[in-house]
């Protein structure tokens, strides 16, 4: 089985005239202000994953701030869901920062999402104010085994839209203080897992914790699925395209390249997600 566990879809309002929705969301803007920055909606991804040969995709929308506007895109990703069960799994996408947050979060997982995410605070970071923001909400999917999907990424190297200003002290705290749930930090965690590599601590920290390799063809060289997987072992790895960003066909390309065996492989694009979504069956 060929899982995706990191796609975004967007309703059709918002695909036929995104520009709509640039007042008062500066980070959607940031992301999506280029005609060349592509949106997709539950027609495109199907039939990318038919393309690809994927099985089933993880989908969500984006993290808004207006509380309207998030109910709305995760109603779209609900009905998604629920036309397409056997292809699609759903996530309910928010600001961290959303003040109706933890009631957002408890309607999308009884209305059968599996999980939230892919949370982001573009323009600050997890701050220690993001974190306390996130009590209630991480009790909540506690409490129901639900997934956390978190947006982090590198605090070095170039600049591109949506690189928010976070460290990986902040990245860090965020999985300790929440180290009972279950996290997946996107784009290979802002490289925390080489910190693994420490005697003490981190690897522990790290428990609970899975890390997906969205957009990881811009960012790293092929050779960091070997370096992370011998890491923390390749279980601990989700492939994640980032659709509509990138396709599955690059990612195995670099799988490949990386010289990685077809076990691993299996691992990575599927077997993994297929545990923690609890889809084994």
């Amino acid at each position: 089985m060929k899982i995706d566990f990191h796609t975004h879809i967007f309703p059709p309002a918002i695909r036929q005239d995104r520009s709509r929705y640039f007042s008062g969301e500066a980070a959607f803007k940031t992301l999506y202000d280029s005609p060349k920055a592509k949106l997709a909606g539950v027609t495109e991804i199907l039939q990318y994953m038919d393309t690809a040969g994927i099985d089933r995709s993880v989908v969500f929308g984006f993290p808004w701030q207006d509380g309207d506007l998030v109910m709305r895109h995760n109603d779209y990703v609900l009905d998604a869901v629920h036309r397409y069960p056997d292809r699609l799994v759903g996530l309910c996408c928010f600001s961290p920062l959303l003040q109706s947050a933890a009631k957002e979060t408890e309607r999308c997982l009884h209305a059968g999402l599996a999980g939230i995410g892919e949370l982001a605070v573009y323009g600050d970071g997890l701050t220690k104010a993001v974190c306390d923001q996130m009590e209630e909400v991480m009790a909540i999917t506690l409490d129901l085994g639900a997934i956390v999907l978190l947006h982090t990424n590198e605090p070095v190297g170039h600049h591109y839209p949506g690189k928010a200003p976070m460290t990986l002290g902040q990245i860090y705290a965020f999985v300790k203080r929440y180290s009972s749930n279950r996290i997946v930090l996107a784009h290979w965690g802002g490289g925390l897992p080489f910190y693994a590599l420490m005697k003490r601590e981190v690897k522990g920290a790290l428990e609970n914790v899975w890390f997906d390799t969205a957009a990881s063809p811009y960012l790293y060289d092929p050779g960091i699925y070997a370096v992370v997987g011998n890491i923390l072992g390749f279980e601990k790895i989700l492939f994640g395209s980032d659709y509509p960003l990138l396709g599955f066909s690059r990612y195995f390309e670099e799988m490949e390249k990386a010289g990685m065996s077809m076990d691993e492989v299996a691992q990575v694009c599927g077997e993994n997600a297929a545990l923690l979504l609890h889809l084994e069956d």
